[in-house]
């Protein structure tokens, strides 16, 4: 399913949409087709090929939103980097860590979770940081950014992306 990457008037990768969503805004005149695919869809009067990058006409203005609490936001927050021992892990070596454990009455927020390698979380277990002998490398705080401005392409994002996005 061919999916289309939605830029700002700026030029600014903003999310990525379905193809069918892109159409109805071409259709509608929201936005100007930048790429496509060599694909076609077909209604009886008119063959479209599929948008592959598309541009917002006009300036939306964003609603200040909250950053939902996920493990993905968590460890994007981290640079998936072990809070305790600093080292940058991929994602199946990454736990979410409570800083006050929830056995300790610890809530599961922004402020109390950070990100922990395997090892150092098993060394912290149910205990706090002073008594597991750590040390934060960063004091757990909720994000600013908003998730839907990062835009992150994996090794099967269309090529003609690229031209649009510098980070992979």
């Amino acid at each position: 399913m061919e999916r289309t990457l939605l830029l700002s008037p700026m030029y600014e990768p903003v999310a990525t949409i379905s193809w069918r969503k892109a159409i109805t805004l071409l259709v509608l005149s929201k936005v100007e087709v930048m790429e496509q695919y060599e694909r076609r869809v077909r209604s009886p009067t008119v063959a479209i090929k599929l948008p592959s990058v598309v541009r917002l006409i006009r300036r939306f203005r964003r609603r200040q939103q909250r950053v939902r609490f996920s493990k993905q936001n968590l460890f994007a927050r981290d640079r998936w980097t072990c809070q305790y021992c600093g080292r940058r892990q991929p994602v199946d070596r990454l736990t979410q860590d409570h800083v006050v454990p929830r056995a300790l009455g610890g809530k599961t927020c922004w402020e109390n979770v950070v990100t922990a390698c395997i090892d150092c979380n098993s060394q912290k277990a149910d205990r706090t940081v002073e008594q597991a002998g750590l040390r934060l490398r960063r004091a757990p705080q909720r994000p600013e950014w908003v998730p839907l401005l990062l835009v992150q392409l994996g090794e099967d994002a269309p090529t003609a992306w690229r031209t649009y996005c510098t980070s992979f």
